[in-house]
């Protein structure tokens, strides 16, 4: 069986086949993978400092780079704009758009697969609720239904192919991401007159409703006259779900299990398979879900949408801890690397620097932090040895 030790961001893994296994947690554990030869267990009484707890923390070098990049834009951006609810709600509804995503992305990354696909699957699911909607005359809830339903068929195509061919994540998605490129343009322009936009001309049943869930906005006060994205509610629903799961169900121990060594986790009994697909689900159905979003927002949807930003998920990611080899990382985490795009996007604006810059202060900042995550990860492998 594996279990799991949230402080470590793995999995401990016991059973036949696996060495070391069976140890209690809070003697130390081993976790993050297979247990290594000659890994130090710890005798009783003694456990991990609290500094040596803190540095196994995944999402230490995001909450780090958080503070950092709040405190620099707090002393070059005007506090009338960047400290103000004007401020907040403009960097805030950028991070949620990026982190509705990079979450379970990150999930994705930890059981060791990537979705190349997820980008461009945000604006398909806008484009498909569109011609539901304007073209078929569908009511808005059924159309909603109709796109998630679709996000969890593609996802499901992606994981099925995964691990039936055995072909790198990185191909399929990315065979994946022109299909879909192509429908949203080519099948836009046969059944919209021409036009890559879809757009609502007149009222549809249920939209109002719709839009009062996805694409609405609260907190409206004297300060804020405009208020907050819903959105931002559905980016904090979705990482309190994901950090649930991935540290305390045994769902979540198998997407550590198989990221980390999926021989090893195969031998003790987890699902590879389906722990594979069923992430690649989740990730399929949360970009349905920001299509819904952004459509009942605008009422409108253009094929371009959302091409390219499978990047920017994760960068925001890997920002946050997950590791590009798979079996270490954690939600929370990917969230704050969303949080940290959202404020450098808002940041460098508000301070007034030329956003011809926006991609190289990004890239700064993703280096930085890469470097960050892996000093944090090599003292975390040290500190089990």
């Amino acid at each position: 069986m594996t279990r799991r030790n949230p402080e470590a961001g793995g999995f401990v893994a016991s059973g036949p086949g696996v060495s070391g296994g069976g140890q209690p947690p809070d003697r130390g554990g081993v976790t993050g993978g297979v247990v290594p030869p000659g890994a130090k267990t710890f005798p009783p009484g003694e456990t991990l400092s609290r500094l040596t707890r803190l540095m196994q923390r995944p999402e230490l070098g995001a909450l780090m780079g958080t503070i950092a990049i709040f405190f620099i834009f707090t002393a070059f951006a005007p506090a009338n704009l960047w400290l103000s609810q004007t401020g907040l709600a403009a960097w805030t509804q950028q991070a949620a758009f990026y982190g509705i995503m990079s979450v379970p992305v990150g999930l994705l990354m930890v059981g060791g697969e990537f979705d190349l696909s997820a980008g461009v699957m945000t604006g398909a699911g806008a484009i498909l609720m569109g011609l539901l909607i304007g073209h078929l005359g569908w009511n808005t809830w059924l159309a909603i239904g109709a796109t998630l339903v679709f996000g969890a068929l593609i996802g499901l195509l992606n994981g099925f192919v995964r691990v039936k061919t055995g072909l790198p994540s990185f191909i399929i998605t990315l065979a994946t991401f022109f299909v879909l490129r192509g429908l949203t343009i080519g099948g836009v322009l046969l059944v919209n007159h021409g036009s890559t936009q879809v757009s609502l001309s007149g009222p549809a049943g249920g939209l109002a409703s719709a839009k009062d869930v996805f694409g609405s906005t609260f907190g409206r006060n004297g300060s804020l006259t405009s208020g907050y994205q819903t959105s931002v509610l559905w980016f904090i629903a979705v990482t309190v779900a994901a950090t649930w799961l991935l540290s305390r169900t045994t769902f979540g121990n198998w997407i550590y299990a198989v990221g980390g060594d999926q021989n090893a986790a195969r031998n003790v009994g987890v699902p590879v398979a389906r722990t594979k697909v069923v992430l690649f689900v989740f990730t399929s159905m949360a970009a349905s879900l920001v299509g819904i979003i952004t459509f009942t927002q605008a009422s409108s949807a253009v094929s371009e949408q959302g091409v390219g930003y499978e990047f920017y998920y994760i960068i925001a990611a890997v920002i946050g801890g997950c590791l590009l080899t798979g079996g270490y990382g954690s939600a929370v985490g990917a969230a704050l690397g969303a949080c940290i795009i959202g404020m450098a996007f808002q940041g460098v604006i508000y301070a007034g620097w030329d956003s011809s810059w926006d991609f190289t202060f990004l890239g700064v900042v993703l280096f930085i932090a890469v470097v960050v995550n892996t000093v944090v990860y090599q003292r975390a492998q040290r500190a089990r040895r």
